[in-house]
Parts: C-alpha cells; sequence; structure tokens
C-alpha cells in the first residue's frame, strides 16, 4: 500500500465509503470511465491503455515520494470495491487551495449520482481541511451537467463565479461554473433546546447517515421521539443543546448523567458537514461544563466522530466490544 508523505491517515472512511491513494490496480477502470465521461473533462482525446500505464508509471509515482506534490489522487472505494477516483489536483501549497476532481463509475450515474457525490464530498474535505489545513476547496465544472450543481451547494459549496462562453463543446460555446467551499472559522455557539425544536431534532435524528452512525440504527418513530425529547428539557440529568451561528440551526448535542459521567451524542445538520462543527459543538460542550467528567461510545466506523474525540484530548477506553471505541475525558481540576 503506497501512502501520501504529506498525509497522516492511509484510509479515510464514513460508513461503507472509503478514500485511499490512488491504486495501479484501477488504472484501467479509470481509464474506461474517463473515456466514457471525455464530454465534461479537460481531456482532448480517448486515452489507450498505453497511455495510462505511463501515467501512472511516470506521473502517479511520482506523487508518493513528494512532499507537496501538485495533485493528490484517490480511489473511492464503497465495501472495498473501486466505484470512482479523484482528488486534490491543481493544489496551491502556499495560498492553501485546491481543485476537487471526481469521476464515478459511468454504470451508476444514472441511479446514484447524488448519492455517490454526497459521500465523496463528505470524504474530501476532511482530507483538505482537517489533515492538510487548506482554506478553500473549489471545482470547475462545465455547464454540461445541472444536476451537479445542487449535489456541490447541498454540500456547502457556494457558486463563485460564472464564466459565460467559456468552453466549447459540440460547436456551441458553454460556460463553466465556480462553486468554493471555504475552511473558515464560524462564529458558533451553543443555546438551550425549547419546545419548538422539536420537528428539527427529529428530523435530524432520522436523517440515513445519522441513524447509521448511531449504536440504534433503526429509524425513530414520532411518539417515541417526543417522549425522549419531553424528558429531555425536564431531567435534570439531561441537558439538550443546539448548535447555531444566530442565522440558523447547525447541529445538536445532549448529554445524559449515568453514574459519575455525562454521556455525550451528538450530530450536523448534512448541510453542514465537513466544516469543523463537531468538533465546534463538543469543544463548546466541554468548555462550558468544564467540572464535568464525560463520556462517548463511537462506532469504529464513523471515523470523523473518533477523530472529534482524539483531537479533543478524549482518553481511548479498551471495551470488549469489537466495533466500537469508548472515550472519557475527566474534569479540570
Amino acid at each position: 500500500m503506497r501512502s501520501y508523505k504529506c498525509l497522516s491517515a492511509y484510509s479515510y472512511e464514513q460508513g461503507p465509503f472509503r478514500l485511499v491513494p490512488i491504486r495501479n490496480e484501477d488504472q484501467y477502470l479509470i481509464m474506461k470511465w474517463r473515456n466514457e465521461q471525455i464530454y465534461h473533462l479537460r481531456q482532448v482525446k480517448p486515452l489507450t491503455k498505453e497511455d495510462q500505464k505511463q501515467y501512472f508509471e511516470t506521473v502517479v509515482s511520482e506523487l508518493f515520494t513528494q512532499s507537496h506534490p501538485k495533485q493528490l489522487l484517490f480511489s473511492f472505494l464503497e465495501n472495498d470495491i473501486c466505484i470512482g477516483y479523484g482528488g486534490l489536483v491543481h493544489i496551491n501549497w502556499t495560498d492553501k487551495h485546491a481543485e476537487v476532481s471526481f469521476i464515478m463509475n459511468t454504470e451508476l450515474e444514472a441511479n446514484r449520482f447524488s448519492e455517490i457525490w454526497k459521500a465523496y464530498l463528505e470524504l474530501l474535505p476532511e482530507i483538505a481541511f482537517n489533515d492538510l489545513g487548506f482554506h478553500k476547496l473549489f471545482t470547475y465544472a462545465y455547464d454540461l451537467r445541472p444536476h451537479l450543481f445542487p449535489v456541490l451547494e447541498g454540500s456547502g459549496f457556494k457558486q463563485e463565479a460564472r464564466l459565460k462562453d467559456h468552453c466549447l463543446f459540440n460547436g456551441q460555446y458553454k460556460d463553466v461554473l465556480i462553486h468554493s467551499l471555504w475552511n473558515n472559522e464560524q462564529e458558533v455557539y451553543l443555546r438551550e433546546a425549547i419546545a419548538d425544536d422539536i420537528q428539527l431534532l427529529f428530523d435530524w435524528a432520522n436523517e440515513p447517515s445519522v441513524r447509521s452512525n448511531s449504536l440504534n440504527s433503526e429509524p425513530i418513530p414520532f411518539e417515541t421521539h417526543r417522549k425522549w425529547f419531553d424528558s429531555q428539557l425536564t431531567n435534570p440529568d439531561s441537558k439538550l443543546f443546539i448548535l447555531t451561528d444566530g442565522a440558523e440551526p447547525l447541529g445538536q448535542i445532549r448529554i445524559q448523567k449515568k453514574n459519575l459521567l455525562w454521556e455525550i451524542g451528538y450530530s450536523i445538520d448534512k448541510k453542514h458537514r465537513s466544516k469543523k462543527l463537531g468538533e465546534a459543538i463538543v469543544r463548546l460542550l466541554v468548555e462550558r461544563f468544564n467540572n464535568y467528567s464525560f463520556k462517548a461510545i463511537v462506532k469504529k466506523e464513523n471515523s470523523a466522530s473518533l477523530k472529534v474525540f482524539q483531537n479533543l484530548g478524549f482518553e481511548t477506553i479498551p471495551t470488549d466490544q469489537a466495533d466500537i471505541l469508548t472515550f472519557v475525558k475527566n474534569s479540570n481540576p
């Protein structure tokens, strides 16, 4: 397995999806997809096997030996099967920004385009922002795939520019759209949950990725949620907060006292993930209750949450359960 010198990890995971440094074994699949989708790429002619072999032996192989490569390319896996590839290209290490590149298995575009793009865009900013400390990501896309832009905007990217008549396609000039995602520190704070938040929290709790990362992954009926929500607002051993920037809610965090520890659970609205808000929401809670001792139980496959608790200095406690990790943080003296 080849690793990039500039990254702290080999694999970046979320549920069944993984990004790993681009693998030689995927080169001809990638060639096939690029040739099938040449219409939206900056590629002037179909690739041959010889072209692809030479590219991997010369350009790709050198990326792994460089401290500041011009691009970082990844194989995108689902259940260890390659379904796409992409990465950070045209990297500017001085200004700390890069262009996002991605192509999926052509056969999956018709039915799974949005799902796969969203999964990819949850993982790639983790590498760019959390690992590399980049300031900005951007996409450069011909105005040929209108279904791409709602996915980008749903993942937090904002349209920064439209370059009119910027590329020639089948004899007609087309616009180019540039969407950007910034790694800005937001001014966020915690407010106590109120009765009017019941529907918001119900929707967040049943969002598919939230359920898959929960210890109990079954959908929650509204009546069950209502009873839980009422108890959170009235039980002195439970506390529930909303993370907000003052304009809109961004996520929720709750703690419940169990023996001498307060157990943490949190989630971030899917529109605001990959912005370090997981780390922000836990940090704000710990700072607010610095005389409490905390505990968190996290599925091992939930790499984003694992990193949050590790970055905030929580200690890992061994358990006899193979699929979860337990973290604790004692109160400040």
